[in-house]
């Protein structure tokens, strides 16, 4: 049915107005016909292994079909709405200072290994620089099959246990970071819309590390929802109409995510955002590097010591479980 309606779509004559969104349906029509021929396929091949009989050909076919269909039965875990969407994922430091500021750093690269390793494609939206190191912010969009799905139960507050590489007398130090992952919605609530008189729109250069790669003109887009408090920037494109339309393509799956937490059916019922505290106390997932090495979920209590493979995106252990 969905992929009726999205070849229903294609054909229509205003379709590429909007490039990115073509593109986006594109790309999930491309998904969807590649996975019914999964299981198209997998049909065919016990078709002819119940033709062949038993034999050992037949044993290691039997045994690949099994390994196919545990993959498939996992991707079946994804039930949520937006589990097969692409995700928006944003970090911000919290307390620890430059440590801090540092770790989220760390964690933004962490991400971008675990997307490349699944073959994904990543995009940084947004960053803002630390003064002396790492970032305070950043938005990363991650584009692949169910990305958000699993993605999404990363959201929370990560904590960092190391001797501080900007400790003079190197001492230990506690960082926070905060991870929210959003997914990206590509049909915004029917009937629902953002009034522009309840958005400020301000523009700005795109910040960088210095040097001569500075941008010169105010590309950069911040969007503010003044009934909410729900702030977004983009800064990824050349365009200043460019970066606004991505910017409100995550405004509104901001929204969405919010109306549906909420369970309202307008944007007037939402309540402004209330900042939750990165700091001790509220963490998902501790990082501890002295005076022992250990990778610890406080959801699901598993661990792992090989917290420099965790670092370089090998998540698959705490995203299953």
């Amino acid at each position: 049915k969905k992929i009726a309606k999205l070849e229903y779509e294609i054909n229509s004559p205003d379709f590429w107005n909007d490039k990115d969104l073509a593109a986006k349906k594109v790309k999930k029509l491309s998904e969807l016909k590649g996975r019914t021929k999964e299981f198209s396929d997998l049909g065919d091949k016990i078709d002819i292994i119940n033709e062949l009989g038993q034999s050992e050909e037949t044993e290691k076919e039997l045994g690949k079909i099994e390994k196919k269909i545990k993959s498939l039965e996992k991707l079946a875990r994804f039930s949520g709405p937006h589990d097969k969407s692409d995700a928006i994922l944003n970090i911000h430091s919290g307390a620890g200072g430059v440590d801090a500021q540092d770790w989220a750093g760390l964690l933004l690269r962490m991400y971008q290994k675990f997307a490349e390793s699944r073959g994904w494609t990543w995009k940084v939206l947004d960053q803002s620089f630390g003064e002396q190191h790492g970032i305070k912010s950043a938005t990363l969009e991650i584009s692949g099959p169910y990305a958000y799905g699993y993605l999404k139960n990363e959201s929370g507050v990560h904590r960092l246990v190391r001797v501080s590489s900007f400790s003079a007398k190197d001492l230990r130090h506690t960082s926070f970071a905060l991870v929210e992952v959003l997914p990206e919605i590509a049909d915004f609530p029917a009937g629902v819309k953002i009034d522009e008189k309840d958005l400020k729109i301000d523009t700005f250069r795109s910040s960088g590390p210095g040097g001569q790669h500075m941008q010169k003109t105010e590309s950069a887009i911040r969007l503010t929802h003044l009934p909410t408090g729900v702030t977004v920037s983009v800064q990824s494109e050349r365009s200043q109409a460019q970066n606004k339309q991505k910017a409100m393509r995550i405004l509104e799956s901001r929204l969405t995510q919010k109306m549906e937490e909420a369970k309202v059916k307008e944007i007037s019922q939402l309540k402004p955002e209330l900042a939750s505290g990165i700091e001790w106390g509220n963490q998902i997932r501790s990082y501890v590097m002295n005076p022992y090495k250990l990778v610890k979920d406080h959801r699901t209590g598993v661990e792992t010591t090989q917290i420099d493979k965790v670092l370089e995106g090998e998540l698959d252990l705490f995203i299953e479980s």
